[in-house]
């Protein structure tokens, strides 16, 4: 009998958002392929260095039990198999229960997703995160040497998601960023009862509230953040559409323009995720924090 991932909250990760590969990284770049491999298979029994991304699958995987497995992590690399073995022996001596492992060896992987059911794509790879969006897939770029600040809550993963172009559609960002902050205001309080379409990560909130659900008796929890620029009145509209998924999430930050930097190092999260590079290099100073390259402030200006 196959093996089905159905049900299951998956994760696809590049291995260097697992694990510190920078020095290979830059071996790989300035000496090739060839010397790459011969440094990874000369490393073998050497644990790679926990990359910005190990806090969050370390506790995204404590959801599982002997009984019952919510969660699967994949490797989804460029990297060739023989790196992918130091992948899973660096894995095996942090106790990450690995299974699975795709290695495309400098091809793009991410066309993986479909076959995996994959609710989130962590990569430091620009190119890839922005070709699982289009196909659908909640993705973020990762920065392997942002802040690392997982560790502090040893029970309690924490995720925050930015509101506009993440969670929901980019609709109202377009309209500040061509109308200017009063049409925006206006535009969604006009709006307010009718819900902000989708963005590329509510499959991700989705994935997440089913596991905060049967997961509710065991050791580990989940605590959610709204982080968003949008301020009263324009908070209504985005209440109302999680309201309306029959989503909650713990905590709701309306900052009105304010820096997100200073209120991220206060939740302490596992990982943020925004659309806007200027939220990012400020967050990322702070937290673990990916990049989602999409909606219009992502648009590439000729």
């Amino acid at each position: 009998m196959s093996v089905s991932l159905e049900g299951k909250l998956v994760v696809a990760i590049s291995s260097r958002a697992l694990f510190g590969f920078e020095e290979e990284n830059r071996v790989f770049e300035e000496q090739g392929e060839r010397a790459y491999i011969d440094l990874q298979l000369s490393r073998l029994d050497v644990p790679a260095k926990r990359g910005v991304a190990f806090p969050l699958v370390n506790k995204l995987l404590a959801f599982n039990s002997a009984e019952v497995q919510r969660v699967e992590v994949v490797i989804l690399s460029k990297n060739d198999p023989v790196s992918g073995m130091r992948v899973f022996r660096s894995a095996d001596h942090e106790g990450l229960k690995l299974e699975r492992g795709v290695f495309t060896r400098g091809r793009s992987p991410y066309q993986y997703l479909s076959a995996l059911r994959a609710n989130l794509f962590l990569s430091t790879n620009e190119n890839d995160v922005a070709n699982a969006l289009r196909d659908g897939f909640p993705a973020a770029r990762v920065y392997p040497e942002a802040a690392k600040l997982g560790g502090r809550h040893a029970n309690e993963v924490r995720i925050a998601f930015d509101g506009d172009a993440v969670l929901f559609s980019d609709e109202a960002e377009r309209v500040y960023q061509s109308e200017g902050l009063d049409a925006f205001h206006r535009h969604e309080t006009e709006h307010a009862l009718r819900p902000l379409p989708p963005g590329p990560f509510k499959p991700l909130l989705e994935a997440l509230h089913r596991l905060q659900s049967a997961g509710a008796e065991g050791p580990m929890r989940l605590r959610t953040a709204l982080v968003t620029a949008r301020s009263t009145p324009a908070h209504e509209r985005a209440v109302r559409t999680l309201l309306q998924w029959n989503i909650q999430v713990d905590e709701a930050m309306f900052l009105g323009g304010m820096d997100k930097g200073d209120f991220l190092k206060a939740f302490e999260p596992d990982f943020y995720f925004d659309d806007q590079q200027g939220h990012v290099d400020s967050a990322r100073r702070h937290v673990a924090t990916g990049h989602v390259p999409f909606g219009v402030t992502n648009v590439r200006k000729t």
